[in-house]
């Protein structure tokens, strides 16, 4: 679709006027293109150019603004609701009607971060298109103005935090629960969650967080005494060795393989990291995957894998404090012997580093349901097996932080992943079914199901690509668009606020607080609130027209058609590539704006005309590589291998009545008899070996989740025609003695 098209389909209409004029400008430009353009003209592209920033500005900070006042509103009229002394059916009455406020003020939310990134997107175009056709070069001063005036930069995390809060204080009948957790509170030291991932396209990551919030908060992990805001960010170190044995294990599931990394939270200062082991064990073993950990002192890191430091000390401590049982304590010594003993002997060293900023959704203390957002994705290699070194003799590469987008990184040693992802946990009762919220959502075009999809693995296969002989399934998902048409029965829909809603909410307040509340005002405000409609912006092309997508006209049309030919080469491209060398190669176009880009870069890169080069987003191996296998999940029920044994154990069955009754001939019957039964007692032991030799060729391929075929067609039809010549054989003989 071309990004007039999508413009005009995604604008929000009663926005229309403030969006910027795209058309307008490209048509100002091919004119002065077709005619020779000129300095004047470029005077004039820029003074209009400089006038629609300057609109989109100061509209994004208008309505960014108004905003947070509202919210600030809805604040004070909770604190009020909450203060009066008034009847509980009264003050659920009232924090309905600011539940509707906030529903309004979210969809806002959306729609500014909308028409942030379409204008973003927009400008970010037209300059390319400006300094490909025009004589002159426009990026390094449209930098500069970009900076002065960077709407695009606007963070809208804080507002959704107040808008969690604020749903949070609704939800418990304007009660402020306290949300303050340390990050590994309630997890314990072993812990089991049945998880599910799904990818999440950058133009879908705000439409979903908003609707999340709706209900369930965000959950902060601040520590205790902290009034400052905590940092998002994660980083794991993931350990292997030269062999990629842990990968392989990982990717094929093998049972009881293992995958160790280093995780620590917030910036490059935290002290306190925790090594972690997951641990696959399949269901038919009758075990759960399990994940453990436990923490050590960043400055004692190095000596723990050497070998040179133990947990004592620190297992003392926490036996003197308290504050974990024995049989904890003990747990955390036999996992760190382990731990270091797996490092140690299979020679594991830092391979891969993967950095995201993480948003989770939970109710405080209630881990039914716990959702969390991972965006900002990028694997980074920490290895040494190319002979550089990147970590040395560190646990970790000191040339980073968590600065993402790691532009001082070389493209090979980084891979940006193009989509957030989602993971799901839910702990819920045998039987019980999950909420119908979740289902909803899961099932829905915010969202694309991605089973067991691996950080760990995606950064291995793609940033070790020549090392690994097995590729994850979900390769097959990247060369191809995961965005779906919008169901109108999820997401945010931007719902309009009856007038004078806030008005209504004072009266109800200043009345019941005075014991007479009257029953016009109660009658009134109920009708204003069935009438409202809520209206889901889903808009059919064409559908709404805009003052800013003028007609073109017949002088320059051709230049639209040439335009839309590079197009086809250079903006348009898919946002999958399908190739690694893609992002070996090196669009220099526009890498200044990476700087500037606050949005996912993958997605952005993709608008602008960027190929995967500059994302680092290789997904499917190279053409040399066909060679190489895709690791498909097979799911390995123990049903299956008992149906193997049924069916040898058929055989067996077969082969004991056919040798007990070759033996009854063999030791009672005449010389006929005897020739039968030696041909039977050599069937049914042939029988025995084939089917033995079957039913370990099933297991083999079924314990290595092979797809098949295994039926067996050679067998039972050798057996019937053997079985065949045999009573022939029979027959014949006992006919030519004469009976």
């Amino acid at each position: 679709m071309k990004f007039g098209q999508q413009l005009r389909e995604s604008l929000f209409p009663d926005w229309k006027f403030y969006y910027v004029d795209y058309s307008g400008l490209k048509r100002f430009l091919y004119e002065g293109i077709d005619k020779g353009y000129t300095a004047d003209d470029e005077s004039e592209f820029v003074k209009v150019l400089d006038g629609e920033l300057n609109k989109v500005n100061d509209f994004q900070q208008t309505k960014s603004g108004e905003m947070k006042r509202r919210i600030e509103y809805c604040e004070q009229q909770v604190a009020l609701i909450t203060a009066n002394k008034a009847t509980e059916d009264a003050k659920r009455e009232q924090l309905n009607i600011i539940e509707r406020e906030i529903d309004s003020v979210i969809g806002e939310v959306y729609e500014l971060a909308k028409f942030t990134r379409l204008n973003f997107t927009a400008f970010i175009k037209i300059v390319k298109k400006h300094d490909k056709n025009a004589p002159f070069i426009l990026k390094p001063m449209f930098t500069e103005r970009l900076n002065n005036k960077p709407f695009f930069k606007e963070n809208f995390d804080e507002l959704l935090l107040e808008l969690s809060r604020l749903y949070n204080i609704v939800r418990n009948g304007g009660m402020d629960v306290d949300q303050d957790r340390d990050p590994q509170s309630g997890n314990g030291q072993n812990f089991v969650r049945q998880t599910t991932k799904y990818w999440v396209h950058p133009e879908n990551v705000m439409e979903l967080k908003l609707y999340i919030l709706k209900y369930l908060p965000v959950l902060i992990f601040r520590n205790k005494g902290s009034n400052t805001q905590p940092n998002p960010a994660i980083s794991s170190i993931y350990f292997d060795n030269e062999a990629l044995d842990l990968y392989q294990g990982r990717i094929e599931k093998s049972e009881g393989a293992e995958a160790i990394r280093l995780r620590w939270y917030g910036d490059m200062d935290s002290n306190e990291i925790f090594i972690e082991r997951k641990t696959h064990h399949e269901d038919w073993t009758g075990e759960k995957s399990v994940k453990e950990r436990f923490s050590v002192k960043e400055k004692h890191v190095n000596d723990y894998l050497a070998g040179n430091y133990t947990l004592d000390s620190k297992i003392q401590r926490l036996r003197e404090e308290g504050k974990k049982s024995e049989q904890d304590l003990k747990d955390m010594a036999v996992l760190a012997s382990e731990v270091r003993n797996s490092v140690q002997a299979k020679h594991l060293v830092p391979v891969v580093r993967s950095f995201y900023n993480r948003t989770a959704f939970q109710i405080p203390g209630d881990a039914r349901v716990r959702i969390s957002l991972d965006t900002e994705l990028t694997m980074v290699r920490e290895d040494s097996f190319d002979g550089k070194a990147r970590a040395g003799d560190n646990w970790r590469r000191t040339d980073i932080g968590i600065d993402y987008p790691f532009s001082q990184l070389p493209e090979k040693d980084v891979c940006r992943f193009p989509y957030a992802v989602l993971e799901v946990k839910l702990q819920t009762q045998s039987g019980v079914e999950p909420p119908q919220w979740v289902t909803d959502l899961i099932n829905s075009h915010l969202v694309e199901a991605v089973p067991k999809f691996s950080k760990f693995i995606h950064g291995t296969s793609v940033l070790l690509e020549d090392r690994v002989d097995v590729f994850p399934f979900w390769f097959s998902q990247m060369d191809r668009d995961i965005r779906k048409p919008a169901t109108k029965s999820i997401g945010v829909s931007r719902a309009s606020s009856p007038r004078g809603s806030f008005v209504d909410i004072d009266n109800i307040i200043r009345h019941r607080s005075s014991g007479h509340a009257s029953s016009e005002v109660h009658s009134q405000l109920s009708l204003q609130c069935e009438n409202e409609v809520e209206v889901v912006v889903e808009e059919e092309p064409g559908e709404h027209s805009s003052q800013n997508e003028g007609t073109s006209r017949p002088q320059y049309s051709h230049r639209y058609n040439r335009d839309n030919a590079d197009n086809t080469a250079n903006e348009e491209t898919s946002l999958l590539s399908g190739r690694r060398q893609s992002r070996r190669k090196h669009n220099k176009a526009f890498s200044w704006l990476q700087g500037l880009n606050p949005f996912n870069q993958a997605s952005t890169s993709t608008l602008v005309g960027q190929d995967s080069a500059s994302n680092g987003m290789p997904f499917v191996p190279r053409d040399n590589n066909r060679d190489k296998r895709i690791a498909v999940p097979v799911r390995v029920e123990p049903k299956v291998f008992f149906a193997n044994e049924r069916t040898f154990l058929s055989w067996l069955n077969f082969a004991i009545v056919l040798g007990s009754l070759a033996l009854g001939l063999l030791n009672f019957g005449d010389r006929t008899g005897k020739i039968a039964g030696a041909a039977f007692t050599l069937i049914a032991m042939f029988v025995m070996v084939y089917a033995l030799m079957l039913f370990q060729w099933r297991a083999e391929r079924i314990r290595r989740r092979e797809s098949g075929p295994y039926d067996d067609r050679v067998g039972p039809t050798v057996l019937v025609v053997v079985l065949i010549c045999a009573v022939v054989l029979n027959f014949y003989l006992k006919i030519t003695s004469g009976f």
